[in-house]
């Protein structure tokens, strides 16, 4: 369950645990005109950096040269959190991070395990992120439409959205 009091007093925290807790989100380079594709995100809150185990020969990597400005957009295990996250996304073949993050699930993609030749890493530095917080109570969903619905200047309080911003990596 989002809190909402996170989502307005400590949203950078909130945000990498949210994406620390789920299995995928969709990655997408900005102005490519290709579809996001599901990624399992690998967090380094202390770089503000996102990991991603993926293959040398996918079109992503192919379309991403040298780096391209990207998002990361994702939903909360329990569907009450959603983030938007924007920075560059490199290639980054850092063998002290495939050995931080391998795992089982990890090694399933890869016949040769961390040695396959088509293992590649991508980096995403997040430069600044949207988020949506909103309310898993149904009672108080209702409530709140209701009391918007008796007044002309009042919107339902379900939710808290924030834009965060990073600075440079200390």
């Amino acid at each position: 369950m989002a809190s909402l009091n996170d989502a307005r007093n400590a949203p950078e925290r909130q945000l990498w645990d949210e994406i620390h807790a789920i299995h995928a989100g969709m990655l997408g380079l900005e102005g490519s005109h290709r579809h996001f594709q599901p990624m399992a995100p690998n967090v380094d809150i202390d770089a503000r950096t996102i990991w991603f185990f993926t293959k040398a020969d996918t079109d992503l990597v192919r379309a991403l040269g040298a780096g391209s400005p990207a998002h990361f957009c994702v939903t909360g295990k329990n569907h009450d959190y959603h983030a938007c996250l924007s920075g560059m996304l490199t290639v980054r073949n850092d063998r002290q991070k495939v050995e931080e993050y391998w795992s089982a699930v990890t090694a399933a993609w890869y016949e040769q395990g961390k040695d396959d030749p088509l293992l590649t890493m991508l980096s995403f530095t997040v430069d600044d992120a949207e988020i949506w917080a909103s309310t898993d109570s149904a009672l108080k969903f209702g409530w709140e439409v209701a009391k918007a619905n008796f007044s002309d200047d009042k919107m339902p309080e379900v939710g808290v959205k924030q834009h965060l911003q990073f600075s440079a990596v200390h």
